[in-house]
This record gives C-alpha cells, sequence and structure tokens, in this order.
C-alpha cells in the first residue's frame, strides 16, 4: 500500500502557482536548495528538500508574502551529495553543476526581482553556493545565500532532522525502522568522512541518533531557524 505524502494544499507566495503578472515588481525571492540523497533507513531522500522549502516559506510568511512582494522559488532538489554516493537512491549533480546551475538561475530571477536569497539545507552545498554567490556578487546582483543549520543536535539523519520530518511530513517517516548511527563528533570522524564518504564510518548511514525525536521538538526547530534565517536578512531584507 503506498505511502501517502505530505498535506496538500495552496500556500500563499509560491512561486510556480503564481501568474507571470502576479509576481510582477517583486522584491525578493527566496530560492530553497536541498538534495535527494540517503537519510539512513527512515528517512526520504528528500529530507533536506523538505527542511529548506519550509523555512523558505516560513521567512516569506514572515516578511509579508506576495503583497510585499515577497516568493519562493521551486526547491533546487538536486545538490552536492557525493559524500552519501555509496548508498542507493542518491542522486547527486557535484559542485560544479550546481554552481553553474545557482549563477544562470539567479541571473534570470534578477531580471524581474530585486533581491535573490538562497536558503540551504544540505552542507554539501556550501563550496557551490559559496563560489556561484561570489560570481554573482561581482557580476553587480543582490544575492546572497544562508544556512537553515540542523546540526546542533546531531550531523545526518539523527533526532534533528527526524523530528523536523516528524512534524513537516510525518507520513514519510518510517519510525519503526529508525536506528542510531555513527554518534561521534564531526570533528572525530572527519579524516574518514572526507576519504570514503558516510559509508566510512556508519552503515546505516546516519550520523546520530533519531531516539526521542517528536513533532513537537521539530515544530520549535523549524520556529527557530526561521527566525535564525530572518535575522541574518534583517539588515537588507525588504
Amino acid at each position: 500500500m503506498p505511502r501517502p505524502g505530505p498535506p496538500s494544499g495552496p500556500v500563499p507566495g509560491l512561486l510556480a502557482e503564481a501568474t507571470s503578472r502576479e509576481s510582477a515588481g517583486a522584491s525578493l525571492v527566496l530560492v530553497p536548495v536541498g538534495s535527494t540523497e540517503q537519510h539512513g533507513p527512515h528517512l526520504p531522500l528528500q529530507t533536506d528538500t523538505l527542511i529548506a522549502t519550509a523555512v523558505a516559506e516560513g521567512v516569506a510568511e514572515r516578511l509579508g508574502g506576495p503583497g510585499a512582494g515577497v516568493w519562493v522559488a521551486p526547491a533546487l532538489a538536486y545538490g552536492s551529495s557525493g559524500e552519501h554516493q555509496s548508498f542507493p537512491g542518491t542522486a547527486s549533480i557535484g559542485t560544479e553543476a550546481l554552481r553553474f546551475l545557482v549563477v544562470e538561475l539567479v541571473r534570470s530571477l534578477r531580471t524581474w526581482s530585486e533581491r535573490v536569497v538562497l536558503v540551504n539545507g544540505h552542507g554539501g552545498n556550501l563550496t557551490a553556493l559559496r563560489a556561484a554567490v561570489d560570481q554573482l556578487v561581482v557580476e553587480g546582483h543582490d544575492v546572497a545565500w544562508v544556512a537553515c543549520a540542523t546540526e546542533d543536535v546531531d550531523l545526518h539523519a539523527g533526532r534533528t532532522e527526524t523530528s523536523l520530518l516528524l512534524h513537516l511530513a510525518p507520513a514519510l517517516v518510517r519510525l519503526e525502522l529508525a536506528e542510531a548511527g555513527d554518534c561521534r563528533p564531526l570533528t572525530e570522524i572527519l579524516p574518514d568522512l572526507v576519504r570514503g564518504g558516510v559509508a566510512a564510518v556508519s552503515a546505516n548511514g546516519v550520523l546520530g541518533d533519531p531516539a526521542g525525536a517528536s513533532a513537537d521538538e521539530g515544530r520549535a526547530v523549524l520556529a527557530a531557524m526561521t527566525t535564525d534565517v530572518l535575522a541574518r536578512l534583517s539588515p537588507v531584507a525588504p
């Protein structure tokens, strides 16, 4: 029996649902940047994309949405996920392709939007985003990137991300399959991670422990991430 997807329904400010005329005069376009990669035995491949999208939508709503000229673009669902390539389902386009994609996308969006902000949900995208934004700023574009960090509790597919998904898309969480992975801090596993990817340190792809995750915690984490992104945008937000 197929699992139901996330709750559906119109979300104010989604660029893909707007008409061309409605999007005219945009002051800010938020672009969620995620990934399609393994998240252990219990979380969906789109975990990072769902989180980045939810943060972008929360930021857009708190900035006034379409009434204030703020839109959320369709997410970039393929990122640089080479460290997860040993696991089935992972679909990575690599750093250089992502950098080029972001540059071309922002150039296009900036022909009708005053500003573009990339809301990143996957750490492996950082090199591409930094290089792309640096180039675009030199070209004269008003563009920035912000991270919706989930690593305060654990690194990957642990309690934090599991809690977020229990809040955002509970039907997609296979909680009965959740299990701990490598719980050591990043500083300790980083050399092996760089040499052999996630599989070199965690057979199940989890870096952390999902035990104790809850939808209530996910709701609180999402609110905190949204507030954090807003604070970093406040000096330049519309």
